[in-house]
């Protein structure tokens, strides 16, 4: 046994077996060179781990580096595994370990499984995920998507935010065969990515993916002001003209919108209502799925009114889609009426925001503007009984449904009076006789405040 020197190795010639030839120097016990029958050599060491295993590891390949260098290396890995370690397990678990693309698209099929819950511990909704999808395609992988998730550091998540709101990663994609999605990026888009970043570190830590301190913790995070847009008086009664102009172009779109304007609806419950949510003797609409679950929504004499208006089809939903097997979405057919009214800057969400801001205008306080706009609500009755809606609740959808169709239809003087009614009546529902005998059928509840009607 020969002390491997360049000699050595150049008289090293390829077994007539077939079979890897291997030559142990005889300085240090364990060093090697291997030499493959195609004739390519490795220096490599040999070990013996803790639990009495034999490993094999080839470190460099011979012409690479000669073989005082590559015995200096070897003596290096040799003392590592005196001290414990197995160098080679080490480096099958590098090469094995996910990066953060791949595991962002781990959690992305969980998610379309709906093995994703939200807050509410409720699957997430297609309509999320379908925009997670393009958080993590178009902000998260092309920034730090080849990172392994191991490494990955907080001072990696806050480059990337910060290369978010710097709008670096800004650009039109190409989505469906005629769709396309224009990504501005900006501080609200960066805050709102490194939020799913470590709801997906959290997802990932409890399956075994990842281990460690969540990365986007401590991450520096610039948040807008909460929106607080709502429609005046002469919008309302510009998109109301606008609605009874476009009846026979858009009638599906002008119903919904006329009726989120009613209800205070978000634009996705209004676009999926079913016929079997709607109760219209108990006036109210028991809506199976929305943000907080099940929710039941009392609504107005407008609303049931418009309600009554829509023809019965075949489907299960008021607004189905052209197959019939689904609600439609409308989100274009909706801002483009927005549009012709001259709103550009609103759109559905921000009638739903005018809804309850007249609510409180007519004297409402917070519990029942949640109510009405069926925020999220704690507590163990209130998630599980059936109840029907309460009378004052019905009254109180009913006097702010009749002013928002009042303005939408310039009828001034209607708004006047009940905006003067209120004032004089400072609202005469005492919310704690309201709310005392409600038994819930949802989760969800009441706002803190009114920026919290942006939900």
């Amino acid at each position: 046994m020969p002390k491997i020197t360049k000699r050595v190795i150049d008289a090293l010639q390829p077994g007539s077996t077939g079979r890897d030839i291997f030559t142990w120097d005889s300085e240090l016990r364990g060093f090697g060179v291997r030499m493959k029958p195609s004739g390519a050599a490795s220096y490599l060491v040999q070990y013996r781990t803790a639990q009495g295993k034999t490993r094999r590891l080839a470190f460099a390949k011979v012409g690479t580096s000669t073989p005082d260098e590559a015995r200096t290396r070897a003596r290096k890995l040799l003392t590592e595994v005196d001290e414990g370690a197995d160098p080679s397990a080490s480096r099958h678990a590098n090469r094995e370990a996910l990066t953060v693309s791949e595991v962002c698209d781990q959690y992305l099929e969980a998610a379309r499984a709906g093995l994703v819950t939200t807050r509410f511990n409720k699957p997430k909704k297609a309509s999320t995920v379908a925009i997670d999808e393009g958080r993590v395609a178009r902000h998260i992988k092309p920034l730090i998507g080849s990172i392994v998730v191991d490494k990955l550091t907080c001072a990696a998540v806050q480059k990337m935010s910060d290369a978010i709101a710097a709008g670096k990663t800004a650009g039109t994609f190409k989505t469906k065969a005629r769709g396309k999605a224009v990504v501005a990026g900006g501080t609200g888009t960066a805050a709102r990515i490194v939020e799913l970043l470590g709801g997906i570190w959290t997802w990932s830590e409890k399956r075994g993916l990842a281990v460690g301190f969540n990365p986007a913790r401590g991450v520096e995070k610039i948040k807008g002001d909460a929106k607080d847009r709502v429609l005046s008086p002469k919008e309302l009664a510009a998109l109301g003209q606008v609605l009874r102009d476009n009846e026979i172009r858009f009638p599906a779109a002008v119903t919904a919108l006329r009726l989120i304007a009613l209800t205070g609806m978000r634009r996705e419950e209004a676009c999926a209502l079913r016929w079997s949510e709607i109760d219209v003797a108990s006036s109210c609409l028991r809506l199976e799925n929305t943000k907080t679950g099940r929710s039941m929504r009392p609504i107005g004499e407008a609303a049931t009114d418009l309600l009554a208006t829509v023809t019965k089809n075949k489907t299960a939903w008021l607004f189905p889609n052209k197959a019939g097997k689904g609600s439609t979405d409308m989100k274009k057919a909706i801002a483009a009426l927005f549009d012709l009214a001259g709103v550009h800057d609103a759109r559905a969400h921000d009638l739903r925001r005018t809804f309850g801001s007249t609510a409180a205008d007519e004297g409402y306080g917070d519990s029942t503007i949640g109510e009405l706009l069926g925020h999220a609500k704690r507590g163990v009755t209130e998630r599980h009984y059936v109840r029907r809606a309460d009378a004052a609740l019905i009254a109180a959808a009913t006097r702010v449904s009749k002013r928002i169709a009042a303005a939408m239809d310039e009828n001034e003087a209607a708004v006047m009076a009940l905006h003067s009614r209120a004032s004089e009546e400072k609202a005469p529902i005492d919310e704690r006789h309201t709310l005392a005998p409600m038994i819930a059928w949802r989760e969800g509840g009441p706002s803190s405040d009114m920026q919290r009607y942006e939900g």
